[in-house]
């Protein structure tokens, strides 16, 4: 790991390891929804530990591939950007709101269009919903490139590292929204937040819930574009096409391989890298390989 800590040395900033240094309050509290919910079914095993495992790795590949990979794209961007905006505490309010908006259409990307939700699908894979859960997240998001969806903001004129920034908070107050702990909030913060109910309503394979609470803090760009669903039938958690394994590897590779088998069954290249941005659901051919 020196190699590791050398990289991070040259090139990282305090404000790379947001995720990092939150991890200990995380910690804390999946253990004590662990405890609460103990003997009830919220919480399995092994299932915790894929999550655990998998937000574990997600951070060491997500920092390696931060600095040789995303800071430079993203560099390249800021070089040719419109405006210099530097940032105070209320610009750094406009960012934040700027980030929440550019999140909405990254993750309603992730869930149709199949190359990003390669990626994605990773963190739908419980069938849990807890604290847990949040800490799933693929390696291979810089590598289908989430990142692309916040070029706008540094384009704009906001330093990368601060767009980073503002987008790790906004996962941080994500992770508290994966819980059955808590019921519904006061009626004027389900209006505009994003809350445990509106995303164990994501999280859910039934065809109402499919596709729907695409919002990281905020939910009001979901009922502005029409994609916001209220939970109210019982949630049944997880994938349309589950796959079920322990493997890491395939927890975060099983959907490539599924969409790259379903290219090769097609007999055109025109319909083979259709697969790429179609959605999701279009031509599957995916028989339920085994990882």
């Amino acid at each position: 790991m020196d190699w590791l800590l050398d990289l991070y040395h040259r090139h990282g900033d305090w404000r790379d390891l947001t995720l990092v240094m939150l991890s200990p309050v995380f910690g804390v509290f999946i253990a004590m929804e662990a405890w609460r919910f103990r003997k009830t079914g919220v919480f399995d095993l092994w299932d915790t530990f894929d999550s655990m495992n998998s937000g574990g790795s997600y951070l060491v590949a997500d920092l390696v591939l931060l600095v040789v990979l995303v800071l430079p794209a993203m560099g390249w961007v800021y070089d040719h950007r419109l405006f210099t905006i530097d940032v105070t505490v209320g610009r750094f309010i406009g960012l934040f709101l700027l980030v929440e908006f550019l999140y909405y259409w990254f993750h309603r990307g992730s869930h149709r269009i199949r190359w990003f939700w390669c990626a994605h699908v990773v963190h739908h894979g419980s069938e849990k919903m807890n604290f847990g859960t949040a800490l799933r997240q693929s390696w291979f998001y810089p590598i289908a490139g989430n990142w692309l969806f916040y070029l706008p903001a540094v384009w704009l004129g906001f330093e990368p590292r601060w767009v980073l920034f503002a987008l790790s908070l906004n996962l941080g107050y994500q992770f508290f929204v994966h819980t059955s702990w808590v019921g519904k909030m006061p009626a004027w913060f389900e209006f505009i937040f994003n809350t445990p109910s509106h995303h164990r309503a994501h999280h859910g394979r039934n065809p109402q819930y499919i596709d729907k609470n695409f919002g990281g803090t905020l939910i009001v760009f979901d009922r502005l574009f029409g994609t916001f669903v209220p939970e109210e039938a019982a949630v049944d958690y997880g994938l349309e096409h589950p796959f079920h394994t322990h493997n890491l590897f395939w927890l975060n590779a099983h959907e490539w391989r599924a969409m790259f088998h379903d290219m090769a069954q097609e007999k055109t290249w025109g319909m083979r890298l259709a697969h790429l941005w179609k959605p999701p659901e279009w031509r599957r051919h995916y028989n339920g390989f085994k990882g």
